[in-house]
């Protein structure tokens, strides 16, 4: 079993602009508390990457886990977007369709191919707004998010969702640029072979740590240091201390790192049952979902 010295939870998100405050950024080393990776700061995406390239060269033995989707739904279809002929096979062949057509966007952003003419046929991107081969009712699903329904372990939302605040698509989306960009720098589970040393890329879901941690499901988000360090103890980690406010972004961080440090060494996340290799390739899963 690979064992890990630094767990990394990266909060995400898929807003316009620059700089986001829903990003955050936390590391659990050793048996210490987990800390914010420049804590007040209002990080870029391409800050992130940067972040990413150096620990890549660091070749740190670290576990990275981001709370975006790296895929769509494939296996119902045998396609992420049926009937488009430019329409990948994989992860890797995704993610750079992905960057092909938003290679003119800033800050990673996804404007330019959810406005492309085949492209925004497949998604719901308003109320009144619905592509028309989004498939009706909540979208298309990855085999994942529907046995994380099925188990009751999570609720996702169809990527293909740009609607509301659960939906996670463009988010996704902006992750998949980055992800092109970490190709030949970082492995991702489960498409890529745990590597015997060095950092490994894992999609998480923080939802997973909130529940672990105790936090009753509907009210996932903390936003007290003192709710904060509750839920840490409850997955045996040292607190922060953080005394008053914080946000919902910056807890999700902290609690997340210490989770992938409590739960990475259980072998049953690494080989849930309905993963396969046709999945790993094409829609990939998320860690935590067994």
């Amino acid at each position: 079993m690979r064992h890990f010295s630094h767990f990394a939870a990266i909060d995400w998100s898929g807003a316009r602009g620059p700089r986001q405050r829903g990003i955050a950024l936390a590391v659990a080393s050793g048996t210490a508390a987990p800390m914010l990776v420049r804590p007040g700061h209002i990080w870029s995406r391409a800050e992130i990457l940067d972040w990413l390239e150096d620990i890549a060269g660091s070749e740190a033995d670290m576990l990275i886990g981001f709370d975006f989707s790296a895929a769509f739904a494939f296996e119902d279809r045998g396609a992420y977007f049926p009937g488009w002929p430019d329409s990948p096979c994989d992860l890797p062949g995704l993610w750079a369709l992905v960057e092909r057509l938003t290679a003119a966007d800033p800050h990673f952003e996804v404007a330019t191919f959810l406005a492309h003419a085949e492209a925004r046929r497949h998604f719901r991107h308003g109320r009144g707004d619905v592509g028309d081969l989004f498939e009706p009712g909540a979208g298309r699903l990855r085999v994942v998010e529907h046995h994380q329904r099925a188990t009751r372990q999570a609720a996702s939302v169809s990527n293909f969702n740009l609607v509301g605040a659960a939906q996670v698509g463009k988010a996704s989306l902006a992750g998949m640029r980055l992800l092109h960009r970490l190709r030949s720098r970082v492995p991702l589970w489960p498409l890529d072979p745990v590597p015997a040393a060095g950092p490994l890329l894992v999609e998480i879901y923080t939802g997973l740590a909130a529940r672990a941690a105790g936090v009753p499901s509907g009210r996932s988000k903390i936003r007290d240091g003192i709710a904060l360090d509750a839920a840490l103890a409850a997955l045996a980690s040292p607190p922060v201390a953080h005394i008053g406010p914080i946000s919902d972004h910056a807890a999700d961080a902290l609690l997340t790192a210490a989770w992938l440090r409590a739960f990475a060494g259980k072998r049953a996340l690494w080989s849930p049952a309905p993963l396969t290799e046709s999945l790993a390739r094409t829609e990939g899963w998320t860690f935590g979902i067994i």
